[in-house]
């Protein structure tokens, strides 16, 4: 943790009178964890593939074993994860302010496992399994033999709970996204690339409302140049220094 990171004092002011502040996680703070990004995963047995290949509906029609198999790999790699610094530090924030709203594009729990309440997940989570023809979300079933197996409500195969390519973002989550990027006084958007739709116009429609903007990304991202404030750095090295100047 960088204890001397520069932290604008008109940034922690704005944050201490903030009634609401919302906060929109990429795959940024889950690599700092070693959560390897959506490409990145592609080695050993399913580097030939591409995720385009595999997370789709039409993917999981022709091939249910394949598409299956392969999310539990993945499931795997999320399992071996601990949350970082930065997930810790947003969980500490939920109690420092009046209102909290997190929503990320990560599909790893992490944020869940840190502690952080209520969390909108916006391409769902990989650790949750649904089933394909109605959407039932299931914690357990039968055992047996079949791969993948099915859903003892419906009888049809069960599936990873997050959003495949060609489908939409569930209406309930994204709902309250844009209901909380148009309600906060303070947007924070930390570790994304800012160009995965709809999720990159959840900070503008935040700064259209008035809101202070404020990006936490080691890089310049299209959304840098709207930034209020534009904290260079890993989540896990400036979130800890921003929490702890809002508890001083």
């Amino acid at each position: 943790m960088l204890d001397n990171f520069d932290i604008p004092d008109l940034l922690i002011q704005n944050m201490k009178a903030a009634r609401h502040v919302a906060v929109l996680t990429g795959a940024g703070i889950s690599a700092e964890s070693g959560v390897p990004t959506f490409r990145e995963a592609q080695t050993g047995l399913w580097a030939r593939y591409s995720p385009e290949e595999l997370a789709t509906p039409q993917a999981f029609q022709r091939n249910p074993q394949l598409v299956w198999e392969w999310y539990a790999w993945r499931r795997e790699l999320v399992s071996r994860a601990e949350p970082n610094l930065g997930h810790v530090a947003l969980a500490e924030l939920a109690g420092l302010v009046p209102q909290f709203t997190l929503i990320t594009q990560n599909v790893d729990g992490l944020h869940q496992r840190a502690g952080s309440p209520n969390v909108i997940c916006l391409h769902g989570n990989i650790q949750e399994t649904k089933c394909f023809a109605r959407e039932h979300v299931l914690d357990n079933w039968p055992e047996s033999e079949a791969v993948p197996p099915t859903c003892p409500t419906c009888g049809s195969l069960l599936r990873p709970n997050v959003v495949w390519f060609g489908e939409n973002l569930p209406a309930a989550a994204l709902q309250t996204a844009v209901a909380a990027a148009e309600s906060c006084d303070v947007f924070l958007t930390i570790g994304t690339s800012a160009l995965v739709q709809p999720a990159a116009s959840l900070p503008l429609r935040a700064v259209e409302r008035g809101a202070t903007l404020v990006e936490v990304n080691p890089q310049a991202t299209p959304l840098t140049r709207f930034a209020d404030f534009a904290l260079a750095g890993a989540a896990g090295e400036v979130l800890p220094v921003l929490v702890s100047r809002l508890k001083g």
